[in-house]
């Protein structure tokens, strides 16, 4: 570490011997004499985040116009060149490494730079922009796909939040199809090496497994914002004109590269000849093709990121897009129903978002999912009301009962669920229920016996037995016990299992109390169940968007606008001096004193005390037996 450190002093202490005049003379004699070689370590020095950002901008600006003309003619890389044989020997040769060593250090430069908190803003977007010139002929003329991958690796890693780099990126580059290609390539290898064992058990060796894991959740969100930000191809068009970054791209084939660059000259020179253009046509991949190979590419960047731990916000974001950005852009969207049942089978909010993407898959690819309807099922709680993504879950909740083979006991069960859940929901999603409700009847005739049943379910047999004589055993008895007979709901409101549910024996009267709902666009609203929904002719499905996305606000602002004819008022004689007459109440008087806690009770012209419990307990039940 120390001898680090003198060594960047020195570097500093040699850098402010300069003044940025003498930057413009070092570069001139570089650009101008091969014999200022020496001029090129220099320079180099002053690329740093540590550097005033002028100048490094004036040895940017040099080394740039140095080594741009150049980059097709030095080796591959250092590293790979083979320094045994004549090469050693060759002073040409010997010179040309040395050249690919600077061009790499000026290149690893150039991205701690992009990535240094220290940088300036306008000093960053030079830098990202001579990098991606580097990008398009550092590999002999062709896309260099290893420089282009240390830079996203360098911002997905990077501990700062760059998204001013990142927007920058996206907005000036990912519109050319070639560095899409080679973005879904480094996305799927950066997220593999997020490896999701180490970070569940943690193992990251980093000294604080808490700072890990932040800067894990870090890389993932960039690498979202990445993938999230790659248009797609609108155009699917054979003569559609995709542009690329580098004209010798991925898309030309490896025999025709330079055929390619010939007739892409002379393109250049004779705009108006159709020739050149049309061979030039002849020898890209068509747009058939090119799509595909993108689809592969982003296919795999994508099953890459899925399979990482995902913080609960990009998680929720994900659910929220796959179905319009993901799905119709992957090659077999059948891939995907691992990472959405478990989605689905995890419960809440998350379900609510994953169930979009999850009918897709069922609808329109083939996808069998046993349980679907008892998660759906289960998903019916009173809180779904209230999320935020409730819109969308009501429309597919009405989708998915749409289907004519659904069983009956199915039908039925999603029905009640929804007649009890009405009684305890907000005032909007009572409007819902309804909408829902009117179009399971409607669509499902064989449970209109839910809509009007007297008897309860029917009444037991061990509470109907009589005597020999014809006479009831306990005429009171049995009197009772079929008024509590009557009165049960075999419903059980409980049961996750919609098959377990008992609906069938039930009814709606859940319904009937909704009638009286405190507010009028629900008791309103529900006197469309009234008609016969079985009479298809004079009945049509109700649209549940236009109810789905309902809350307080709305249904305040549709009641302001109404037209009220008739306003309810309340006229007293005199100040009421009790909530409730003597007269609502035939029989009874209430008196309170204030010294003392009795409370008298009149009942019949007989007076019983209620602090005795005994007694008033006695009273209770012989006022209940009376009605």
């Amino acid at each position: 570490m120390d001898s680090i450190l003198s060594k960047k002093k020195k570097k500093n202490k040699k850098r402010e011997k300069y003044r940025l005049s003498d930057l413009k003379t070092l570069g001139m004699e570089l650009l101008s004499s091969r014999a200022k070689i020496n001029n090129l370590p220099l320079l180099l020095t002053f690329v740093s985040p540590t550097s005033r950002p002028q100048y490094a901008l004036e040895a940017l600006l040099s080394l740039q116009a140095f080594f741009t003309p150049l980059l097709p003619q030095l080796p591959p890389s250092s590293s790979s060149t083979n320094t045994n044989g004549t090469a050693q020997d060759d002073p040409d040769s010997i010179y040309s490494i040395w050249l690919r060593s600077k061009f790499d250090e000026l290149v690893n430069s150039l991205i701690d730079v992009s990535v240094s908190p220290q940088s300036e803003e306008g000093l960053r977007e030079v830098v990202l922009d001579t990098i991606m010139e580097f990008v398009k002929v550092g590999n002999g003329g062709r896309f260099h796909s290893a420089i282009y991958h240390r830079l996203l690796q360098s911002i997905v890693h990077s501990t700062l939040g760059i998204d001013v780099l990142l927007d920058f990126l996206a907005a000036k580059y990912f519109k050319y199809i070639d560095i899409r290609y080679f973005t879904y390539i480094a996305v799927d290898k950066l997220a593999r090496t997020l490896d999701p064992k180490n970070i569940s058990d943690n193992k990251i060796v980093s000294g604080d497994n808490s700072h890990s894991r932040t800067s894990v959740e870090l890389s993932i969100h960039k690498i979202y914002y990445i993938l999230s930000h790659i248009p797609s191809l609108e155009s699917m068009d054979e003569k559609a004109d995709y542009e690329m970054w580098n004209g010798l791209g991925v898309f030309i084939k490896d025999g025709d590269r330079k055929k390619h660059s010939e007739l892409q000259k002379a393109e250049d020179k004779q705009r108006k000849i159709d020739k050149s253009s049309n061979n030039v046509s002849c020898l890209v991949l068509s747009a058939a093709n090119i799509s595909k190979k993108n689809k592969i590419k982003f296919t795999k960047a994508w099953t890459s990121f899925l399979r990482l731990p995902l913080p609960l916000n990009v998680y929720k974001e994900v659910l929220v897009t796959l179905h319009q950005a993901v799905i119709p852009r992957f090659s077999n969207p059948i891939l995907l129903c691992d990472f959405l049942t478990r989605s689905y089978d995890i419960g809440g909010v998350i379900s609510v978002m994953a169930l979009s993407s999850l009918y897709i898959l069922m609808t329109q690819h083939g996808l069998e999912y046993p349980n679907f309807y008892e998660k759906l099922y289960a998903l019916l709680v009173p809180s779904i009301f209230m999320a935020k993504h409730r819109g969308k879950f009501f429309e597919l909740l009405d989708s998915c009962l749409k289907s004519p083979l659904l069983p009956a006991y199915l039908a039925a069960a999603f029905t009640k669920k929804l007649s009890r859940l009405s009684l305890s929901v907000p005032p909007s999603g009572g409007l819902v229920i309804i909408v829902l409700i009117h179009n399971l009847l409607r669509r499902h005739p064989s449970i209109n016996c839910l809509v009007h049943r007297e008897d309860g379910g029917g009444i037991s047999g061990e509470h109907s037995r009589e005597g020999k004589d014809g006479e009831s055993e306990d005429s009171c008895t049995s009197t009772e016990m079929s008024s509590k007979e009557r009165g049960i709901d075999h419903f059980n409101n409980e049961e996750i299992s919609p098959v377990k549910t008992n609906a069938m024996r039930s009814s709606l009267w859940e319904i009937d109390t909704v009638r009286h709902h405190y507010c009028p666009p629900v008791s309103r609203f529900v006197l469309s169940l009234e008609n016969d929904l079985t009479v298809r002719r004079k009945t049509t499905e109700l649209a549940v968007d236009d109810f789905s996305s309902g809350s307080y606000a709305t249904i305040f602002r549709e009641e302001i606008r109404r037209r009220v004819k008739q306003v309810p008022l309340a006229f007293y004689k005199a100040t009421p001096t009790s909530l409730f007459s003597e007269s609502d109440f035939p029989g009874w008087s209430f008196k309170f004193k204030e010294n003392d806690e009795s409370v008298t009770t009149n009942v019949d012209n007989g007076n019983i005390d209620k602090s005795e419990d005994h007694d008033h307990g006695f009273a209770k039940r012989q006022r209940m037996e009376c009605i």
